[in-house]
């Protein structure tokens, strides 16, 4: 990659104990395609990680977590150097953002005979939308979201069963994954467009020396140019998500 030698004082931030641990979000399946039975993950959030720690000239050091909000909740307990999740405003209280490296659209499931056909109809009053909490969708639409009322699950299978079970108005959630879902919901539709892309960026902890994420920066932006990311995306084989612009 076309970057400069990382100075000894980005290395430090990134790595202050000579590996890069690396905190892996498993619950985002276009960026985890596998798990081991040992508990290895693969795919293209990984790959980043392992891509980092070449740069560095460090080990790496795979830390995984079952959601975005575990992740969020260990970096001010120093568990991790980096933070593989979507980049949003709450998180960014404790976390810094590197620019995204790659997005993902963001959207919703209506059901069959559903009378909202496009996204701005979904934030009106009495609507019920069922959606995973501490996602970074549901994240955007707990603060942007002025009139529908969000039913938070713990899981991304929870808030299908509970669109399906409550009879709510809508399902939020990611493109791919409610593509899937559509197969098992009879005249249901997926709304064009999006009411957020997610950011998918690599954060380091606030309290780190401000040269780690400045190292950090310079090499997602080289990893998109260069066209690391997008030869990540297609060594796995992924659909729906897609390189993030230049920052």
């Amino acid at each position: 990659m076309n970057l400069p030698t990382p100075p000894p004082n980005a290395i430090a931030a990134l790595a202050p104990t000579g590996k890069l641990r690396a905190a892996i979000n498993l619950s985002n399946f276009l960026l985890v395609s596998q798990v081991d039975t040992d508990g290895t993950p693969h795919g293209v959030s990984p790959d980043m990680a392992s891509a980092l720690a070449n740069q560095l000239g460090v080990e790496l050091e795979l830390r995984t977590y079952k959601n975005p909000g575990d992740v969020a909740d260990a970096a001010t307990k120093s568990k991790w150097d980096i933070g593989n999740i979507g980049a949003e405003k709450a998180r960014a209280e404790v976390i810094n953002f590197s620019g995204a490296y790659a997005e993902i659209e963001s959207t919703y499931l209506v059901p069959a005979g559903s009378p909202i056909s496009t996204i701005d109809e979904v934030d009106r009053p009495g609507i019920r939308v069922a959606v995973k909490a501490r996602a970074a969708y549901s994240l955007w639409l707990e603060e942007n979201l002025k009139h529908a009322e969000l039913v938070l699950t713990d899981t991304v299978d929870g808030s299908f069963d509970a669109f399906v079970e409550g009879k709510l108005d809508a399902l939020a959630g990611l493109r791919p994954r409610l593509m899937q879902d559509l197969g098992r919901l009879p005249g249901a539709r997926v709304l064009d467009g999006q009411f957020r892309a997610v950011q998918q960026a690599i954060g380091t902890p606030r309290d780190r020396d401000p040269a780690g994420i400045e190292y950090l920066a310079a090499f997602v932006e080289a990893a998109k140019a260069e066209g690391l990311v997008q030869g990540l995306i297609d060594v796995h084989h992924v659909s729906g998500l897609s390189v993030a612009p230049p920052s």
